[in-house]
C-alpha cells in the first residue's frame, strides 16, 4: 500500500492505495502556510495506520530540490507561492511517517500516471501540461521522466508576444509575459476581469487562449518530438479549446513536420487526461512504488 500527496498550489490532495481502482482513503484540502499544510497531510497518513503504508509519494509545485545529494533537497524553491518558497516539505513528512518518500513535480507526477493508466498507455515519449492556476509541464521520454540541470519548467517559455493585438502584460512575477503570465487561470482573470470559468464559450478569451496555448505546443513538437501532447488543468475544462488549440497548431507547423497523426488525426495528439483531476495523486502513488523499490 503507498500514499499519494498531490501538493498544488492551491489545493492538496491525498490518498492511500495503488492505483485507480485500490484507493482505500482519500482527502483533499485547501493548500494554506506550510506549517498547517504539512501537519495536516501527516495526520491523514498517520489516520491511515491500519494500512501498511511502505513508502510515500509526493507530487509537488515548484520550482522543487529534486537533486538528491543538494542541501535543500525535498524543498519548494524560488516558487512565487506566498510563504512557500525554501520549504522542505520531504523531510517532516518522511520523519514523521518513517517511510521512504518518493519526491517529483506535480506535472512530472501526472505524467507517470497518464502513462501507467490514462492517456498515453501505449507510448513511451509523450508531455502532460496542466492550465490552471500556473502552467507546468512532465515530460516522458523512453519512458523515463525528463531531468536533467532541475526538471522542466514549460510554464516559463517565452512566446511571441504582440503588444499591438493584446497589450497585457502577463502576471508572472519573474517574467511577467511567459506563457504562464499569459495562459494561467490568473492570466485569464487580470485580463477579462473575470474567471474564465465564467466566460461564454465564445468569448474572444479563448482565442487568444488557444493561440498562446497552440504556440508552446509547436515549440514543445519542434524540441521535444512527443509522441502525444496531454493538456490538463482547471482552464482546460473549456472543451473548446481542443479543436481551436488542435487546428492552430497545424497552422503554425506549416506541413514542416510529416507526420500523420499532425496532419490527418490532430484529436488523437493533442488530448485531455484520461485520469482528469486524479492525475497528479495518481501519479504520486507511482513515486512512493519507485521510493519503495529503491535500494538507496
Amino acid at each position: 500500500m503507498y500514499g499519494g500527496i498531490e501538493a498544488g498550489g492551491t489545493k492538496i490532495m491525498c490518498a492511500a492505495g495503488t492505483g485507480p481502482s485500490d484507493l482505500h482513503a482519500q482527502i483533499s484540502f485547501p493548500t494554506t502556510t506550510p506549517t498547517e499544510t504539512i501537519e495536516r497531510i501527516i495526520a491523514f497518513f498517520q489516520q491511515q495506520r491500519a494500512l501498511p503504508l511502505v513508502a510515500i509519494g509526493i507530487g509537488s509545485f515548484g520550482p522543487i530540490a529534486l537533486h538528491p545529494h543538494a542541501s535543500n533537497y525535498g524543498s519548494i524553491t524560488s516558487t512565487p507561492k506566498p510563504g512557500w518558497a525554501n520549504v522542505d516539505i520531504v523531510g517532516p513528512i518522511g520523519r514523521a511517517l518513517g517511510v521512504p518518500v518518493g519526491f517529483d513535480t506535480d506535472t512530472n507526477a501526472a505524467a507517470l500516471a497518464e502513462g501507467r493508466w490514462g492517456a498515453a498507455q501505449d507510448l513511451t515519449t509523450f508531455l502532460y501540461l496542466t492550465v490552471g492556476t500556473g502552467i507546468g509541464g512532465g515530460g516522458v521520454s523512453n519512458n523515463q521522466l525528463i531531468h536533467g540541470l532541475l526538471h522542466p519548467e514549460m510554464g516559463h517559455i517565452r512566446l511571441p508576444h504582440d503588444l499591438q493585438a493584446d497589450p497585457f502584460p502577463g502576471v508572472c512575477p519573474y517574467h511577467g509575459d511567459c506563457l504562464e503570465g499569459l495562459a494561467s487561470g490568473p492570466a485569464l482573470l487580470a485580463r477579462w476581469g473575470a474567471p474564465g470559468e465564467t466566460l461564454p464559450s465564445d468569448h474572444p478569451a479563448w482565442a487568444l487562449q488557444a493561440h498562446y496555448l497552440a504556440l508552446a505546443c509547436v515549440n514543445f513538437i519542434c524540441t521535444l518530438s512527443p509522441e502525444r501532447i496531454i493538456l490538463g488543468g482547471g482552464v482546460m475544462n473549456q472543451s473548446q479549446l481542443f479543436p481551436l488549440i488542435q487546428r492552430e497548431v497545424q497552422v503554425l507547423l506549416g506541413g514542416y513536420i510529416q507526420a500523420s497523426v499532425l496532419l490527418q488525426q490532430i484529436d488523437t495528439y493533442i488530448v485531455p487526461p484520461r485520469l482528469g483531476k486524479q492525475a497528479g495523486m495518481l501519479g504520486a502513488l507511482v513515486l512512493a512504488e519507485q521510493a519503495a523499490s529503491d535500494p538507496a
